[in-house]
């Protein structure tokens, strides 16, 4: 995990300034307006909260994805709206969250209004990973257990992903938890299969440290996904069965753990997608300077 600073280590960035703005004053105008907002005021909420990730990342480091590679960055917004509508769609046969205020909305508005708002999720998450990424118990973490991915290991984790997901969408009232493990072992491995950026590479050599700094990262933002989400309208509910108890806003406490396979579902979702449009060396860059 690159941990590499320079003489700017310590500056707050002007970006940082922004994203602390956009948070106090949609935070506030998303929780004091009456009637329906959340569908104009999350996108650049999270907006916010995603360049004040970024800027905590340049305030340790000196650098940041965002300075780095600003197109990068944007490219996580470009990829980040597919990839959660694809767990929308599973959503479709698992029922294990709805949209109240969603009758509101034409299907092409609430379309457009969810598509704006899915695009924050990626940046939001692998900022706030890099940022964790910087804390020294994380950094100082020596090498762990060794995963090797023989050709063994990723085809049965491949099946036990198909099967997982066979499983969600046959009986989603008892299986659907595996629905934020399945989509991670199907594309684990055929991101390793096909070259492209996998964590099973940093598994190799015994570092948990992205896992780890994913794990906590979408910790994080769940926090906040959910927090903000209390007093919002349009907002999210939940249908969990027999977890639906000690809620934390909306969220059932048993609930967040799922943000933790969902974290790695998200970097392997990126990697899968962004093999396709990206060399292996704009990949291997971007994500191990990242983590």
């Amino acid at each position: 995990m690159a941990g590499e600073e320079n003489e700017q280590t310590g500056k707050w960035p002007v970006h940082g300034w922004i994203g602390l703005a956009l948070i106090t004053l949609f935070w506030t105008l998303n929780w004091s307006l009456t009637g329906t907002r959340s569908q104009w005021g999350f996108f650049p909420l999270w907006l916010g909260y995603s360049l004040t990730a970024d800027a905590l990342v340049f305030w340790r480091k000196g650098h940041s994805l965002l300075t780095r590679t600003p197109g990068i960055w944007v490219s996580l917004f470009l990829l980040s709206a597919p990839a959660w509508w694809l767990f929308e769609l599973i959503n479709l046969r698992t029922q294990n969250w709805i949209y109240l205020g969603e009758e509101e909305f034409s299907t092409f508005e609430y379309a457009a209004f969810c598509t704006l708002s899915f695009s924050t999720v990626m940046p939001a998450v692998f900022g706030t990973a890099e940022w964790v990424g910087t804390w020294k118990r994380v950094r100082r973490l020596g090498p762990g257990l060794a995963v090797l991915k023989t050709p063994t290991f990723l085809s049965g984790l491949f099946a036990a992903g198909v099967i997982m997901l066979l499983l969600v969408l046959a009986q989603p009232e008892i299986f659907f938890p595996l629905v934020w493990v399945s989509i991670y072992c199907i594309l684990e491995p055929l991101n390793a299969w096909l070259g492209n950026r996998s964590l099973l590479d940093d598994l190799a050599r015994g570092d948990w440290r992205p896992i780890i700094a994913l794990s906590v990262g979408c910790l994080i933002c769940g926090f906040f996904w959910e927090m903000w989400n209390f007093y919002s309208w349009p907002k999210w509910i939940y249908r969990i069965p027999y977890a639906n108890f000690f809620h934390l806003f909306e969220m059932p406490l048993a609930g967040y753990l799922g943000y933790i396979p969902f974290s790695l579902e998200l970097f392997a979702l990126y990697h899968f997608v962004a093999g396709f449009i990206m060399s292996e060396k704009a990949q291997s860059h971007i994500l191990r300077q990242r983590l």
